[in-house]
């Protein structure tokens, strides 16, 4: 009787232990987690559902988490806000040290950091409003999005042949995305430094999305208007466009076609005479500095010296690099 009672009160146990870890893995991990063996300093990292970019993030976050030593636990993709609130509330109660999130919506960083309570959050590859940083708590691991918007337009004027005037079409991420945002202002910033007039005939969203991009340009196209050239704010978008005006008898040699993130997508697209220019942003280089930056802060409570850190303790920032048909296969 006594050995009986026993495997029921171990039994017992067990499933509760199961029903906990089920009931934390239903709003957070999933099985794209890594853990380092015997460490002691936990990181959580929440994000949105996967595009090609974030795909390449996560696994550089996962490859810099074995190396560094840390235990690193992802979390399901997130649809919505109150998904993400979520995440953070439920690893702030598991006892993460450090969350790296990756906003749904950049504008609810109050929100998120009260859900986060005293637990540091590294944002990447997504900066809230400075008013919601601090040196040393709530810090933005990315790359100088302003760069971007100016690479590309720097690349389409010297394209074009440095005309006085450009008309242009501008496909956008979410519009509350501060990639979004800096990337395409830092183009209209360009041109009005350089003197030259640009005239956006088309500035919308396609929100990262490949074939929102090719139903955007059939609008466009729609419209009549003529275009010199197509900005987009990601290679996805950029993919799309330059395959929707291929199929529809636009000579890409001569409207050049420009994404960021050079990813495989867009690099192939470049190989094939579509696309003409893209900005690699380095998910590698994100991902590393936002694991070195998270153990810091878990293990000295200071950024302090690490590299890339702005002097206000407020950012790190990841180099963009140009990418054209001369040096495209270097990124493949």
């Amino acid at each position: 009787m006594k050995a009986k009672n026993l495997i029921k009160k171990i039994t017992v146990m067990l499933l509760t232990v199961a029903m906990t870890a089920a009931l934390f893995t239903g709003c957070g991990s999933s099985n794209g987690s890594s853990a380092s063996g015997g460490s002691s300093v936990k990181i959580y990292y929440t994000a949105p559902p996967d595009d090609d970019f974030k795909a390449l993030l996560k696994a550089a976050l996962q490859e810099n988490a074995s190396s560094e030593g840390v235990t690193l636990d992802i979390g399901e993709g997130c649809n919505t806000v109150n998904d993400q609130v979520n995440q953070i509330k439920d690893a702030v109660s598991a006892g993460y040290d450090v969350i790296i999130c990756l906003p749904v919506d950049r504008s609810t960083a109050l929100q998120l950091e009260v859900s986060a309570q005293d637990v540091p959050i590294i944002y990447v590859n997504g900066a809230p409003d400075e008013e919601f940083l601090e040196k040393d708590k709530y810090m933005v691991v990315s790359s100088y999005e302003m760069d971007a918007g100016a690479y590309q337009a720097e690349y389409v004027w010297n394209a074009l042949g440095k005309p006085s005037s450009i008309n242009a079409v501008i496909l956008r991420g979410p519009l509350t995305h501060n990639a979004a945002i800096a990337r395409s202002v830092s183009i209209y910033n360009y041109y009005k430094e350089n003197g030259v007039e640009f005239n956006a005939v088309f500035d919308d969203t396609a929100n990262w999305d490949e074939a929102e991009a090719k139903e955007v340009m059939a609008i466009v196209q729609k419209t009549g208007q003529q275009f010199d050239a197509v900005f987009c704010n990601n290679d996805s978008m950029a993919v799309g466009a330059a395959e929707y005006l291929y199929e529809n008898g636009y000579d890409l040699s001569k409207i050049p076609v420009v994404g960021v993130d050079a990813t495989v997508g867009g690099c192939q697209s470049i190989v094939d005479g579509k696309m003409q220019f893209t900005v690699f942003q380095s998910a590698s280089g994100q991902g590393k500095s936002a694991i070195e930056c998270a153990k810091a802060l878990a293990t000295k409570g200071t950024a302090e010296g690490l590299e890339g850190l702005t002097d206000d303790g407020l950012y790190i920032w990841v180099p963009f690099e140009k990418v054209d048909a001369s040096n495209v296969k270097d990124y493949m």
